[in-house]
């Protein structure tokens, strides 16, 4: 791996812990969706990490969990539960930013937060073994 690239994943694994801590002050403000919202960015940074390790990258949300679901969850270099937990965060923050009236709670902000830091640490123990 080119210095560029193990650069652009390390600055991808800090933002991804910027937004965890990010996400539980937002927690901690009573700020439900926008917490939901900061866990799910997380888990994102993260993934754009670790696609980089194959080589790619995409442009959209959707193409993001596509390629992980096809080059880390079906392959087996990730455990499949990261792969709902991403698409859970997906769907929350789409709620959270997009629905007038907006179903997430603090019971649902907490749960995604905790996912998304799971989901960061595994990325992150993925990454050390390559």
């Amino acid at each position: 791996m080119d210095k560029e690239t193990s650069s652009l994943i390390k600055g991808y694994i800090e933002k991804a812990k910027d937004k965890l801590k990010i996400a539980a002050s937002l927690l901690d403000d009573g700020a439900y969706d926008d917490a939901v919202s900061r866990a799910y960015y997380a888990a994102f940074h993260a993934t754009s990490a670790v696609l980089l390790t194959e080589g790619l990258s995409t442009d959209t949300h959707r193409g993001l969990i596509n390629l992980f679901g096809l080059h880390f969850i079906k392959t087996n270099k990730i455990g499949k539960k990261y792969g709902r937990y991403l698409s859970n965060l997906k769907d929350d923050r789409e709620t959270g930013d997009y629905e007038v009236f907006s179903t997430i709670d603090e019971t649902v902000a907490k749960k995604a937060i905790v996912e998304a830091k799971e989901f960061v640490s595994a990325i992150e123990r993925y990454l050390s073994q390559q």
